[in-house]
């Protein structure tokens, strides 16, 4: 109860603060993480999970990545929960300035956070490889096999692909990063880079991480937290 009281402290002395958040959000909305115990990396299938996620598959067997993507990524059924609702409560108060997520569900937004640095990319945004159109995540998801443009270009998803670079919203990432006194990581391992150099380069007062298992950057943090990530936002919502 220490710990959370501390935390408390540190949220109500900020109004400049950056919220860095992984999988372990996600999944408290009934989404399959992938690195977790049970995660998607280790389930067996033919070949890797991130043979399948990869620039290659798509554009070399595009019928076995959509297969595979329809199959593990389709989370539109999916509702933000406690942690998303109360990012964007802390935006509204005019305390959070970002959210920087490695997820791609969306749910951020959906709960309706506004500034939402989408690292990973997300599955609501598609477009034709082709000529550039976009498409809706649902004329994706609904579409029979490989979704096609008007054009015969096939469509993509603006997610982030083994292989490929980071999009523009990493960019803007740093510059939030550097620019808060206070870091909030919530539900990473803090493992997957270069998303996790992200964390490791911020100087600012306040590096708190929230995240039930250890990471490689508990050392360099003001507070950390190892418990039951929706036990504690219920907590600091009392």
């Amino acid at each position: 109860m220490e710990t959370i009281e501390k935390l408390k402290e540190i949220i109500n002395n900020s109004n400049n603060i950056v919220a860095f958040t992984g999988a372990g959000v996600s999944t408290l909305s009934g989404i399959k993480d992938f690195r977790g115990k049970n995660g998607l990396y280790k389930e067996k299938f033919e070949h890797s999970a991130e043979y399948y996620l990869s620039s290659r598959c798509f554009f070399l067997e595009p019928d076995t990545f959509y297969k595979f993507y329809k199959s593990n990524m389709n989370v539109l059924d999916k509702e933000p929960n406690i942690v998303h609702k109360y990012l964007t409560k802390l935006e509204k108060d005019g305390k959070l300035k970002a959210v920087v997520t490695q997820n791609i569900d969306g749910l951020d937004k959906k709960s309706g956070t506004k500034n939402v640095l989408e690292i990973h990319g997300t599955i609501y945004k598609n477009y034709c490889a082709k000529c550039g159109k976009e498409y809706s995540a649902e004329y994706v998801f609904n579409s029979k096999g490989v979704p096609y443009c008007d054009c015969k270009g096939i469509i993509k998803p603006y997610v982030v692909l083994y292989g490929e670079m980071l999009n523009d919203d990493f960019e803007k990432a740093i510059y939030y990063i550097n620019n808060v006194d206070t870091l909030i990581v919530l539900g990473s391992s803090l493992t997957v880079e270069p998303a996790a150099s992200l964390v490791k380069n911020f100087s600012g007062k306040n590096l708190i991480i929230i995240n039930e298992n250890d990471t490689p950057l508990d050392e360099y943090a003001t507070l950390v937290i190892h418990e039951n990530l929706e036990n504690v936002i219920s907590t600091l919502n009392m």
